[in-house]
């Protein structure tokens, strides 16, 4: 019997319990939803604008009605400035390619030349000039 009385205290204490954890929660929730409803509020607040200011926005310009003065201006210069910066990239592409190509071929003289003073040291015959070529065979 006793072991059924420790039973029944555990489940009635265990429902206290999850009673009790329940209202906590959802009071906590409902402090945090009131919150977050404010903050929502002042986020729309932010992004959304009075109808009379959107409605004279819209009538301010339309698409087809023509732009001002300083809007073109402003569209010019950020072209220009667009334009530049690509022709500075391009510009420096420009010089460090020709500078890798103008390696390279410095690269391939010294190596043909190289090759070609080796020859000559292989094949001189102590004639003047020393090239197969020019030897005069009688």
């Amino acid at each position: 019997m006793a072991w059924r009385q420790l039973l029944l205290v555990a489940c009635l204490s265990a429902a206290v319990l999850l009673s009790l954890l329940r209202e906590g929660t959802s009071a906590s929730v409902g402090i945090r939803q009131g919150a977050g409803q404010e903050a929502q509020e002042g986020v729309e607040q932010k992004i959304f604008m009075q109808e009379s200011d959107a409605s004279n926005f819209l009538k301010k310009r339309s698409k087809r009605s023509s732009k001002s003065r300083d809007e073109v201006n402003a569209e010019n210069r950020q072209k220009l400035w667009a334009d530049e910066l690509r022709k500075e990239y391009y510009e420096e592409q420009r010089n460090e390619y020709e500078n890798f190509v103008e390696e390279q071929n410095d690269e391939q003289e010294e190596r043909s030349r190289e090759a070609i003073e080796q020859w000559r040291q292989w094949h001189y015959d102590g004639l003047y000039p020393p090239y197969l070529y020019n030897r005069h065979h009688i």
